[in-house]
């Protein structure tokens, strides 16, 4: 399957008036977001109640309970509503994470003004709806990722440039410190990459969890899991690399018939490639990343970030090293922690911006060649 558009956010400028600065929580931290702009020192947290940025929760699943301690204990954060289709849902969600507000309408609380931002931590097939209309009524976005395809993300990012709010998309791992220092290190301990080959593979037994339906998650395991390997060829091949052309394939399973695997080759312009595999049928949990360059290869064994090490190792020649940094802090946290610096910077913005264009672009690309493989049989 052979690319020819590009895709490259245009530059803006956000509007003041809609700006939400945290003076108290942003002073003395390093600036921080995605795609090159480093994330701040774990040591360097500051602020205080009333400068933290306001968050709502759409949503009050297991990603939702999982993220409201992310974002209580991060510096500049505090999680003030949530809501849910059912107001016992919220009642019980806000008891349980001692949120002051409950809703049991998402466009009641975006439209109060108890909330400054809002988590998306729904089903995909809903994220523009709420991201487009939370941008429309001024909060900023983080949403959960895949999106329901790159037009729909567009959409989303647009209505959030038109309003001057804030974007990002939930990937945790570009927040970790390690992938900072990978990325500084890389021409030094690999050179020129021209190869980089990731898994993300685990055992999601329960088949009636909502990725095993595909009217609610399309893609299935290919845009639950293989999202982060599209995310790791972003993160760590060059910059300026283009995607010409994509193979991948599938296999289906469970009762809605989604596609329980997958597994691709992506080839860029500079002629390096990235091949993935990634599934919910694994007999056992695999997050391995690995990078090859003319100087070096280097091994992550757990790229994703979930078993709380920021470990990697490297090899030259007949010498291998492991790099053991201290684990900094969940990279949720940070996540949390860095939307608010990228506030009031267009660049930072912009960043962010491209690095969830370019990772459903490539998705996308992934996915419509599986469906052309599936249906050659």
């Amino acid at each position: 399957m052979t690319l020819s558009n590009r895709i490259e956010p245009r530059s803006h400028l956000t509007d003041p008036a809609r700006r939400r600065l945290l003076g108290a929580a942003s002073a003395g931290m390093v600036a921080a977001t995605l795609g090159g702009v480093m994330p701040h020192e774990a040591d360097a947290k500051q602020g205080s109640a009333e400068g933290a940025l306001r968050w709502g929760i759409v949503g009050t699943g297991g990603i939702a309970n999982a993220m409201a301690p992310r974002i209580i204990e991060a510096a500049g954060a505090g999680l003030a509503a949530v809501s849910s289709r059912r107001m016992e849902t919220a009642r019980a969600f806000s008891s349980k994470h001692a949120v002051p507000h409950a809703f049991d309408s998402w466009q009641e609380m975006l439209a109060s003004d108890t909330i400054d931002a809002v988590y998306i931590a729904t089903p995909t097939s809903v994220r523009e709806e709420i991201g487009v209309a939370a941008a429309g009524q001024g909060k900023h976005v983080l949403g959960e990722k895949p999106f329901a395809n790159l037009e729909s993300l567009q959409r989303i990012i647009a209505a959030c440039r038109s309003n001057g709010v804030g974007f990002m998309d939930g990937t945790h791992f570009p927040h970790l410190f390690r992938t900072r220092k990978i990325r500084e290190e890389m021409r030094e301990q690999v050179g020129q990459a021209w190869s980089l080959a990731s898994a993300f593979q685990f055992d999601l037994g329960d088949t009636s969890n909502i990725r095993y339906r595909p009217a609610l998650e399309p893609y299935g395991a290919i845009g639950d899991a293989g999202w982060y390997n599209m995310r790791a060829a972003f993160e760590f091949m060059p910059d300026d690399v283009e995607l010409v052309a994509s193979e991948a394939w599938l296999q289906r399973g469970g009762a809605h018939d989604a596609a329980v695997t997958g597994s691709g080759l992506m080839r860029f312009s500079d002629g390096s490639t990235s091949t993935w595999h990634c599934g919910f049928i694994s007999g056992a949990s695999v997050q391995d990343l690995r990078i090859s360059g003319n100087a070096g290869v280097l091994w992550v064994d757990d790229f994703v970030g979930l078993k709380g090490n920021e470990r990697w190792r490297v090899s030259q020649g007949r010498e291998t090293r492991e790099v053991d940094v201290p684990f900094s802090q969940h990279p949720a946290t940070s996540m949390f922690e860095n939307f608010a610096h990228m506030l009031g910077h267009s660049e930072r913005l912009d960043a962010s911006a491209r690095a969830s264009l370019r990772t459903q672009a490539w998705l996308d690309a992934a996915w419509r060649s599986a469906l052309e493989n599936e249906a050659k049989g």
